[in-house]
């Protein structure tokens, strides 16, 4: 697969970035989220320097992944489990079924 250079805007700065081609459109959306959500965050916290800018966007999209994968986890948990408690429990009905 051949790679395609793409130029995105970051904090003002423009940038190219070779990305798979086919890919462009998911790389440019990805950008343009953490290009706002440098804005937003530095609105917030009235911080101006690109560098820590940079490391505190980094942690909070750490931190969303992590909440995000714990939370998958425990749903696939729950899933597992109600599918092992149907399972016991088509297994004791077939149990109880008369032989023929």
């Amino acid at each position: 697969m051949s790679n395609q250079a793409v130029e995105i805007k970051i904090l003002g700065r423009t940038l190219k970035v070779n990305c798979p081609t086919g890919q462009e459109a998911a790389l440019i959306a990805a950008a343009e989220d953490f290009d706002q959500r440098l804005q937003n965050l530095s609105e917030r916290t009235k911080v101006s320097n690109p560098e820590q800018l940079l490391m505190f966007a980094g942690l909070n999209i750490c931190s969303e992944l992590h909440s995000e994968r714990r939370e998958k986890d425990n749903k696939a948990d729950d899933l597992s489990n109600r599918i092992s408690q149907l399972a016991e429990t088509l297994d004791k009905a077939l149990q109880n079924q008369p032989k023929r």
